[in-house]
Formats: C-alpha cells, structure tokens, sequence
C-alpha cells in the first residue's frame, strides 16, 4: 500500500526536464523508444499548451504524450 502511494507521489510530481527523463527512460516498457534531452525539448517547444501554467513535466501528465509523439515522428530518432 505505502510503496503504491510513493509510486503515485512521483507520478504527479512536477520536475525537471532531467529529471523527467530520467524517470520516462526507467518506466518505459520494453520496445518503446528512449528519449534525451534534446527529443524532449523539442517535444516541449512543439507543445507550448502543455507548459503554460509552470514549464515544469510530470510522469502522469506528459508521458503518454510523449510516447505517442515519439512514435509518431521517427525521424528524429
């Protein structure tokens, strides 16, 4: 139960670029592509709206996203 509440905190928790990344590579499953700093940065300019309120990334609000964009733009893999 405890370690499920710890799970969610870190999920809702608004971090860093870096940190964000860290925590989307270690989560990911297999098969999905990594990303780095510079793919989430232009993921992040590419999507203004998802920043607007404190800049800031959480695994909860931006994964999916994140996801679905990568797979959607092979290029820049």
């Amino acid at each position: 139960m405890r370690r499920d509440k710890e799970r969610l905190e870190i999920t809702q928790t608004q971090t860093t670029l870096l940190i964000f990344l860290e925590l989307y590579n270690k989560s990911i499953p297999a098969g999905f592509p990594r990303t780095s700093a510079a793919m989430l940065k232009k993921f992040q300019d590419s999507h203004p709206a998802l920043f607007r309120m404190n800049g800031m990334w959480s695994i909860d609000r931006h994964r999916k996203k994140v996801m679905d964009w990568l797979s959607s733009h092979p290029e820049i893999l």
